[in-house]
């Protein structure tokens, strides 16, 4: 089947978009050198289900480098950029994704890029592999495994394997240091905060912003507003989590208080009904709702939607809705996704650790993914060390190494 993406004149753009991310991912730029004279994905085919913007394609060209065959969608209908995709598709590969797809289109999208049997899923939230057990379970006799890149996509995993439902080893990309360290913290961090000030153009600091779930995201995302003068509030359900908030020096409170005091909230828990139709009658009028977590459930756009007596489109990805009490609340970019669907995602550099982790997850599957016998796989730490070390040594940085006396120590019985 051919390219369904919405016009192959807009390539010219995209390529600029690739040229600009390859000239800032010094670690992925080296695995295009090195995978074109290994060849290492030589004859297989890979479908791929990531937020399809310049940082992607360019993960894409380097797969495709290395001898793969690329099926491509995206993992969100908001995030793909139609000129990246055009540009994907003169180069030789097959894309199926365009910005603003129904949930049919989406649906759509998945199917096509699954009926080619492919060999490696690399996946973004899990509708790759969730696709690919209940609609196709007759092409997983082709997967020799694939690539989590999320982590909300490693909860659906651990749900699958753990009702026996996970049919081929998935690598838990999002675990490795080098990804969710980095990216989840900093990346999210930087990038939402990038889509909330590109699209309400207001200020931050002086305000109070809401951030619900303390993980590696919600950390940077805190970090990030309370560089921009905001006070923090974070909002947490797991103990620990919350006692790190406190000494990190946040509030920290339930979201029915919170929902009094904030001015800006972002979600980024991963689970469904985090704000909720109790929560918006206790907003302030102005407040402004958004989602970083991979699916649109965490704030109830819905819900707010039934109880509005107004709506009124304000900018571009801010809807308002005007409540019985009179206030305003505005949610941004239809509690999706708020750095990709009304930004352009992580920094390059950011994305440049993460997709070394997935080419080089993808190249040990290849090598070893008939040798494994468990269905959940952590990045091999040698493969973690060595995007690390290539990373440092791309900043201009040196560590230091232990000396035999060291490693002695270190080893000692008694």
């Amino acid at each position: 089947m051919g390219c369904e993406i919405r016009d192959i004149k807009l390539a010219e753009s995209g390529r600029r978009k690739i040229e600009w991310v390859r000239r800032n991912c010094d670690l992925l730029r080296g695995l295009e050198e090195e995978f074109g004279r290994t060849r290492p994905f030589e004859g297989r085919k890979i479908a791929l289900s990531i937020h399809l913007e310049a940082k992607t394609a360019f993960l894409c060209t380097v797969l495709k480098a290395g001898g793969a065959q690329m099926f491509i969608t995206g993992s969100n209908p908001l995030s793909t950029q139609d000129d990246v995709a055009a540009a994907l598709a003169e180069a030789g590969m097959e894309v199926h994704a365009w910005y603003g797809a129904t949930e049919e289109e989406y649906n759509s999208h998945i199917e096509h890029v699954l009926e080619n049997n492919c060999e490696i899923i690399i996946d973004d939230g899990g509708d790759l592999v969730n696709m690919l057990h209940t609609r196709f379970p007759e092409k997983i006799q082709y997967v020799i495994g694939g690539c989590e890149e999320t982590t909300t996509g490693i909860i659906r995993l651990k749900a699958m394997d753990k009702a026996g439902k996970l049919k081929f080893p998935m690598v838990l990309v999002n675990d490795a240091d080098c990804k969710h360290l980095f990216d989840n913290r900093y990346g999210t961090g930087q990038s939402v905060w990038d889509g909330i000030n590109r699209t309400t153009n207001l200020i931050v600091c002086g305000k109070t912003v809401v951030v619900a779930g303390y993980g590696w995201c919600g950390k940077g995302v805190a970090m990030r507003a309370k560089g921009l003068g905001a006070k923090v509030v974070v909002t947490e359900i797991d103990p620990i989590k919350a006692i790190e908030a406190v000494m990190d020096g946040f509030e920290v409170m339930p979201m029915a208080e919170a929902a009094k005091v904030g001015d800006f909230f972002v979600t980024v828990t991963g689970c469904a009904g985090v704000v909720t139709t109790e929560h918006f009658p206790m907003m302030k009028d102005g407040a402004i709702c958004c989602n970083a977590g991979h699916f649109d459930v965490e704030v109830d756009v819905a819900g707010l939607k039934k109880m509005a007596v107004q709506s009124a489109q304000m900018r571009n990805n801010i809807m308002g809705y005007k409540l019985e009490n009179g206030r305003w609340i505005y949610i941004l970019a239809e509690g999706r996704l708020v750095n990709l669907a009304a930004g352009d995602g992580h920094p390059a550099e950011i994305m440049d650790m993460s997709f070394a982790i997935q080419a080089l997850s993808a190249k040990y599957l290849v090598e070893h993914g008939k040798e494994l016998t468990t269905k959940l796989i952590s990045v091999p730490k040698e493969v973690d060390r060595l995007v690390a070390l290539r990373k440092l040594e791309y900043m201009g940085k040196q560590i230091d190494s232990l000396t035999p006396e060291q490693e002695a120590y270190l080893n000692r019985e008694e």
